[in-house]
């Protein structure tokens, strides 16, 4: 009686279980991948073809264009704008019966790949990306071999899209080569380049460049600057660099190739003249030339202007004080009338004198 018991508890248990694992399926969300512009089919769980079910999309009905086939929801021409989360409920009491993510995409294309060695002779990295995105996550697998062997890639801490490979030797006449191939949940494609050590080697640029006058020469400025802190043994593999400078006010670029030196003195700049300075770096051997460096400004020694003496300020003030301007309260001196009214006044004077005379 005991064993009829517990192997009938064991049974309902089971049922609970699978009950529970059916009813838990329905309720998480499942992803579905489509491509962009085609028609998207969409299945009600495991619902038979005569089952009647409603559809909702980010909780709301679904509004673009479509039709209902039994349990399926299919969409027409989709794009971007189809993205959602889609949930279907059976009628008449509209249980949910599944739940999907919809994610609409593209297929990758081939993938653009370089190969750069900026720490030669210790390794090279290659980077690749997409020239056009696919919307959807895409993965990227990578195999590097020389001489028919395999050799370890490893990931970059920081740029997701970058691999490190050290190199099994150094001088190697064999060639590279290099797979990586785009996979997403549409497709997959792969791009494949090959290439000899010497070809890839490209410095960083160097760095902390600067740019000083020299004192009492009109025409020169000392530029110095560091080998690339990235190239790992600057004494067995000596860089050697290209400098170029130009006055703001000026187009055209001067240029002077450097063996392994760090400096350099421009002798032939124009007095006063605000100048541009950049340096690239090569391996003395193989390679090709980095990326310009970061440019500094700089002019070239300009004397400063005489001060004013204090002898010709004396000077000035003594003159000024020699030569006082009239003052405007000084008193102006008064001026005898002049003219025909004075004339007649002296005319006229004789002749009354004479007329009063007899009644004297």
């Amino acid at each position: 009686m005991a064993n009829l018991v517990t192997s009938l508890c064991c049974v309902v248990l089971a049922a609970v279980v699978v009950a529970y694992a059916q009813r838990r399926s329905q309720l998480v969300a499942r992803n579905q991948y489509e491509r962009m512009g085609g028609d998207v089919t969409m299945q009600c769980g495991s619902l038979d073809n005569d089952a009647s079910v409603s559809w909702k999309v980010n909780g709301t009905d679904v509004k673009a264009q479509h039709r209902l086939e039994g349990p399926r929801l299919i969409l027409t021409q989709v794009d971007l704008g189809h993205n959602g989360l889609y949930s279907c409920f059976q009628n008449p009491h509209g249980e949910r019966r599944d739940t999907i993510f919809l994610h609409i995409g593209i297929p990758p294309r081939e993938p653009t790949v370089t190969c750069r060695s900026n720490t030669y002779p210790k390794g090279f990295y290659c980077s690749w990306h997409q020239l056009h995105p696919t919307y959807i996550p895409t993965t990227f697998e990578v195999d590097v071999q020389h001489n028919q062997r395999l050799l370890d890639v490893q990931k970059d801490a920081v740029h997701k899209n970058r691999c490190h490979v050290r190199f099994p030797e150094v001088f190697s006449s064999f060639p590279y080569k290099v797979n990586v191939t785009a996979v997403n949940a549409l497709g997959k494609a792969f791009t494949t380049i090959s290439f000899e050590e010497s070809s890839i080697v490209k410095p960083d640029p160097p760095e902390r460049v600067t740019a000083t006058p020299i004192r009492f020469n009109l025409r020169r400025l000392e530029v110095s600057w560091h080998s690339p802190a990235t190239w790992p043994d600057i004494d067995n593999f000596p860089l050697k660099y290209f400098l170029r400078y130009r006055p703001l006010i000026r187009e055209q670029w001067q240029h002077v190739e450097l063996s392994d030196s760090t400096s350099h003195t421009i002798t032939d700049a124009y007095a006063g003249k605000e100048y541009i300075i950049q340096v690239a770096a090569k391996d003395t051997e193989i390679g090709t030339w980095s990326d310009w460096s970061v440019a500094v400004h700089a002019t070239p020694w300009i004397e400063d202007p005489l001060p004013i003496t204090s002898t010709t300020e004396v000077d000035f003030t003594t003159e000024a004080k020699t030569s006082p301007l009239p003052s405007s309260n000084a008193p102006q001196k008064a001026e005898a009338p002049v003219g025909g009214a004075a004339g007649v006044l002296t005319f006229c004077s004789p002749l009354l004198l004479g007329m009063l005379l007899p009644f004297m």
